[in-house]
């Protein structure tokens, strides 16, 4: 957002712009979950946290449309982490692998494809037209790939995402991601005490699962 901005002779606390957007993240699905804005699809809600987030960082009136969708398209364009593709590689020789992102289908499409990222199906919440923690995800996804819940294991780093599809009766597993909220964060990067497994990355997945 920093070379966004030069190019375009703005002047904005682009760090601070970002961790706001991505602090709207939760606040705006909780919306739709309790029932305040109909289903909408994740990519409209960054582009309306965007657009209230540029009238506070006074950039909004230098902003035109295919600005503003350049920035939202950085959503289908975000970097694996380094363990990521090797470890998902291991990991699909022996299981299937698939999304199951708040993402809608066309943003995860891109970022298996931008990364790439060796995946055999993709499932969204905008599928259920819910968003997690709701269970209906989590139960959507095991039905799509046919099988009972506990033949399914939600891999996350985030507690609250196993915790949700633990009560579902997924497995889970715990992958530590302390740079996730940037280095200065005070992340909790404590594995949830109920999960089925906790690893350092992929790789060490990979070895615990025998792929």
């Amino acid at each position: 957002m920093t070379a966004f901005g030069a190019d375009r002779g703005l002047v904005a606390d682009w760090p601070a712009l970002v961790d706001a957007w991505r602090g709207a993240y939760l606040p705006s699905m909780d919306r739709v979950r309790r029932g305040e804005l109909p289903w909408t699809p994740l990519d409209a809600l960054h582009r309306s946290s965007f657009d209230e987030l540029a009238v506070r960082f006074g950039i909004d009136a230098a902003l035109d449309e295919e600005a503003r969708r350049w920035c939202v398209d950085r959503w289908h364009r975000l970097r694996p982490w380094p363990d990521t593709v090797a470890g998902l590689t291991r990991l699909r020789k022996r299981y299937v692998l698939g999304t199951l992102s708040n993402g809608n289908v066309r943003l995860l499409a891109d970022l298996a494809k931008h990364a790439p990222l060796p995946m055999d199906v993709i499932l969204s919440a905008e599928l259920f037209r819910h968003y997690k923690p709701d269970p209906e995800v989590y139960r959507g996804a095991a039905d799509l790939l046919a099988v009972p819940p506990g033949g399914v294991m939600l891999v996350a780093a985030h507690g609250s995402d196993l915790a949700a599809a633990a009560r579902t009766g997924m497995r889970t597993a715990f992958v530590v991601r302390p740079l996730e909220h940037g280095p200065a964060s005070a992340h909790d990067t404590t594995p949830p005490a109920a999960v089925d497994l906790a690893v350092r990355d992929l790789g060490e997945l990979a070895d615990r699962l025998g792929a």
